[in-house]
């Protein structure tokens, strides 16, 4: 199954405020879309597996404590919410959601200048659609 799809999917849900999306699996962090023409999220080194962790266990410390990194770029923590979303901003460069279902991460990036709460809720249309399947 190709997952890359659900990148366009989810741009679209997000009325033009995300630029780039992915998805992740929830169990290490491995990708399960790929650059999309680049408009997916390419996540480097231990990107992924920490971002995992920290949505698998709802333990928030070390995104607080060292950031939220995407892409080579680091967002602010902003919050967890019900252990399930993670707000990320960087000045500049944007905004980061991401959102767990039963077994992934949805990942969007919210382009400077965009409203955030537009990509959150194009990334929970994916994550609960995933939910749905099982997924």
């Amino acid at each position: 199954m190709s997952w890359d799809s659900y990148v366009d999917n989810l741009l679209a849900q997000t009325q033009g405020a995300a630029d780039k999306a992915g998805i992740i699996g929830l169990d290490g962090g491995a990708a399960w879309t790929g650059a999309c023409g680049g408009k997916g999220i390419v996540l480097q080194g231990q990107e992924g597996a920490t971002l995992a962790n920290a949505l698998k266990t709802g333990k928030s410390d070390a995104l607080a404590a060292g950031g939220i990194w995407i892409e080579g770029v680091k967002y602010q923590f902003l919050r967890m919410e019900d252990e399930q979303l993670v707000l990320g901003k960087k000045k500049d460069h944007g905004a980061i959601t991401a959102q767990k279902s039963k077994t992934a991460i949805v990942i969007a990036h919210t382009a400077e200048g965009q409203q955030q709460g537009n990509t959150n809720k194009g990334v929970a249309v994916i994550a609960e659609y995933l939910d749905s399947l099982g997924m």
